[in-house]
């Protein structure tokens, strides 16, 4: 067990550690969806309910339906958004046969990250472990945007050099 994490998980073992951290989680982001549902429903009771059953705001419904619940998952690997999403979900009515696949997915991501690496990340930033990890660890992110960049940017030359050659030198369709 790390000894970089909070006292009150220290001496727990692995498996504690992650169904505690996992259940926080899950209990958050359920929290978070039925406020955001609240609020919706209060909205619906003031002046401006007319405006939540527009086709704008049924449209955005539809595509939370469709492309929210990778997001509510993914959310979970965010600081500081996690919740503008889950309240999202609840306030677009996200359905609960969508959400709770996604939190579940979400509460595993979280757990397994805070079990493992997590609050040694944490550590490092406030200074608790040695400056180096904190530089190790923006080297590497430094390292995998550059080489991102760079494999896009090959990609992209290569389909330009793929088009150039069919449509021939002089940019006319090939024969």
């Amino acid at each position: 067990m790390s000894t970089s994490q909070p006292g009150f998980l220290q001496g727990w073992p692995v498996w504690v550690v992650f169904v505690v951290l996992f259940l926080g989680a899950y209990a958050r982001g359920n929290a978070t969806y039925l406020v955001g549902r609240g609020a919706r429903a209060g909205g619906a009771r003031t002046r401006w309910a007319h405006y939540l059953d527009s086709p704008v705001v049924r449209g955005a419904e539809r595509w939370v339906r469709r492309a929210g619940p990778p997001m509510v998952s993914l959310g979970f690997l965010t600081v500081g958004v996690q919740s503008a999403i889950n309240f999202s979900a609840g306030a677009m009515r996200m359905p609960q046969r969508y959400f709770q696949p996604a939190v579940i997915v979400g509460a595993v991501l979280w757990a397994t990250v805070y079990t493992t690496v997590g609050f040694a990340v944490i550590d490092a930033v406030l200074g608790r472990l040695p400056w180096w990890v904190a530089v190790l660890a923006a080297g590497v992110v430094v390292a995998l945007v550059w080489y991102s960049r760079w494999l896009d940017r090959r990609a992209r030359a290569r389909a330009a050099q793929a088009l150039a050659e069919a449509r021939g030198t002089d940019g006319s369709p090939a024969p």
